[in-house]
């Protein structure tokens, strides 16, 4: 169908209004240009069709069409980038389909655009929920940009005396253009050592562990995480490193103290006496820390007087290890016998306070009924 580029508007216009009063088929002329006085309507297939086989003079020849498709071909040609104020003629259908591949191109591109801006999105977050923050981000979006099957970031944090270095693995997926963040490795360099130790750690949709945690476990910590099986069931578990064992691919095999294993942290911590516990913000703070694997600060009642102590947990003899200000491995004994000492001590102030009349070891009122049974017997 060829039309005047300025008589599109008004074309657009009555197809409408005519669709809206039930005319589904139109008949056009195939000889001269296509406007509303040469357009004819019809609410039937039939009726266009018969009306395109017999035409009032022999020079009219008419093809019928849904009024649909006028409705969005011209739709097309006016939101085009085609200026229809001129006097000019267009073929409506090829244009139109020209515009709607070009349309398609420029939203094709689009969605590819935003996609990648998602990707790239998710996997900020997920670099910056791992540990490693936002400084990767603008590496991340420069290998993106280059488009390559695989690229690797290197990263470097610094604890103590310690260096974790580590290299995040990402693979553009085979289907699409999507790229994943698959796993990092975790090489942990100490002050003396001879060596890295190293573990790869695979990223998923469960079953993660932090930049944090693989070094706390590399420090030969154990850390706590609720883990989900194969089949979906969550679980508890305290998890170490086995050093003395390893996979077929050279990783350390995890060692798994489930919650069924019988440890709590929580018992363990109360055989020692820490002033933290005796606060309820403090004691879960020092419970979630420990959780993650963290060596933690805290203080403890010796002779009386509050020391700094070290602990960290381990599940594995379902107890704390204990260090002194020094880092210096304090025995489980050693830490009971403090806590026996405090309580004896605390036991002694409780007596005097009461004016001294009952004995070490004995609760307040054993002398008073020791006097009583003395003179009953006399």
């Amino acid at each position: 169908m060829e039309i005047n580029l300025e008589d599109a508007e008004m074309l657009l216009g009555l197809a409408q209004e005519m669709a809206s009063y039930g005319y589904r088929y139109i008949a056009y002329p195939l000889n001269r240009t296509a406007d509303s006085d040469a357009i004819e309507f019809f609410r039937t297939s039939m009726g266009a069709e018969d009306h395109c086989l017999v035409g009032q003079h022999d020079t009219d020849y008419f093809k019928s069409m849904p009024i649909g498709s006028l409705i969005n071909d011209l739709k097309t040609v006016i939101r085009g980038a085609i200026d229809i104020s001129g006097k000019q003629t267009l073929e409506l259908a090829s244009s139109a389909q020209i515009l709607r591949g070009t349309e398609n191109a420029l939203e094709n591109n689009l969605k590819g655009n935003t996609m990648n801006q998602k990707n790239l999105e998710f996997l900020e977050n997920q670099i910056k929920y791992t540990g490693f923050g936002e400084s990767l981000n603008a590496v991340l979006k420069e290998q993106m940009e280059k488009g390559e099957k695989e690229f690797m970031i290197p990263h470097e944090a610094e604890f103590g005396k310690s260096v974790l270095q580590s290299e995040l693995s990402f693979k553009r997926s085979d289907q699409s253009d999507l790229y994943f963040f698959n796993s990092y490795k975790a090489m942990l360099s100490k002050e003396g050592a001879p060596h890295a130790l190293e573990q790869i750690f695979y990223i998923g949709k469960d079953n993660n562990f932090t930049m944090k945690e693989a070094f706390n476990l590399l420090e030969g910590r154990s850390v706590n995480k609720d883990l989900v099986t194969k089949d979906g069931e969550i679980y508890n578990s305290w998890i170490s490193l086995d050093f003395k064992d390893a996979e077929s691919n050279g990783n350390f095999k995890m060692n798994h103290y489930h919650q069924n294993y019988g440890y709590n942290l929580e018992a363990a911590l109360e055989k020692h006496s820490i002033k933290e516990l005796e606060t309820p913000k403090f004691r879960e703070d020092l419970m979630n820390s420990l959780k993650k694997g963290n060596i933690q600060s805290v203080t403890v009642m010796v002779n009386g007087e509050e020391r700094k102590r070290f602990v960290e947990a381990n599940p594995q003899f379902k107890t704390i290890r204990v260090y002194d200000a020094s880092m210096q491995r304090i025995n489980g004994r050693v830490g009971r016998d403090e806590k026996q000492k405090d309580s004896q001590e605390h036991s002694v102030s409780k007596s005097q306070k009461t004016g001294g009349e009952s004995e070490v070891g004995e609760e307040p009122g054993q002398k008073e009924k020791k006097q009583k049974r003395k003179s009953q017997s006399i």
